[in-house]
């Protein structure tokens, strides 16, 4: 079966005018960034369904140059759900995330494929910890064990390249949230709350 050449390209040209290859661009570099951050040790616990939930964690951030010492940091992410909600606290809030706002179109880019997060209040809190070594794998694995003596199961340790711990404490909370979502659901519907 032959087709019309000018035919075939003024189909490709109207197919690529209604797509969006940015969003697919966006989409790819996004899904890259997010891969590159990991959770080291979860945590099995989900957010309260009523009042506000503390996510604790380690963020072990990798050097720029390899033999430079870890960036080692302790947190919390703290998750605040509104009493009443209103239409100025319907949407969800991040604070203290990144240090600028180069990924701010990161978390626009996540709430608009969720309604898990409509409503929360997430800020993070840092500081930084006393563990030094240049190496991200000997970090994880000398906190794992201290956790793991002190029978500690609720804080988490997160690993990121250079430059995206907010990232990394990002997919933490995201996870978090997201994993929660039915349970807190479910709770709402057994408290009369939801048909």
């Amino acid at each position: 079966m032959s087709t019309t050449p000018g035919l075939e390209c003024n189909h490709w040209i109207r197919l690529t005018s209604i797509m969006n290859f940015h969003e697919f661009e966006r989409e790819k570099i996004f899904r890259g960034i997010w891969d590159s951050v990991s959770i080291a040790r979860p945590v099995p616990y989900t957010l309260f369904t009523f009042g506000d939930s503390d996510l604790e964690y380690y963020l072990i951030v990798d050097s720029e140059q390899p033999h430079q010492p870890v960036e080692v940091s302790r947190g919390v992410v703290k998750v605040a759900r509104p009493v009443l909600i209103t239409p100025e606290n319907s949407h969800p809030e991040f604070r203290n995330f990144f240090e600028d706002n180069e990924f701010g179109g990161m978390v626009d880019f996540l709430m608009s494929r969720t309604a898990a997060f409509s409503n929360l209040q997430i800020e993070n809190h840092k500081q930084k910890a006393e563990l030094l070594s240049d190496s991200v794998e000997e970090i994880v694995a000398r906190l794992n064990k201290t956790l793991d003596d002190q029978d500690e199961d609720r804080i988490a340790i997160l690993t990121a390249p250079y430059k995206l711990g907010g990232v990394a404490v990002l997919k933490y909370a995201t996870d978090r949230i997201i994993e929660s979502a039915a349970g807190n659901i479910q709770e709402f519907r057994e408290k009369g709350f939801l048909p």
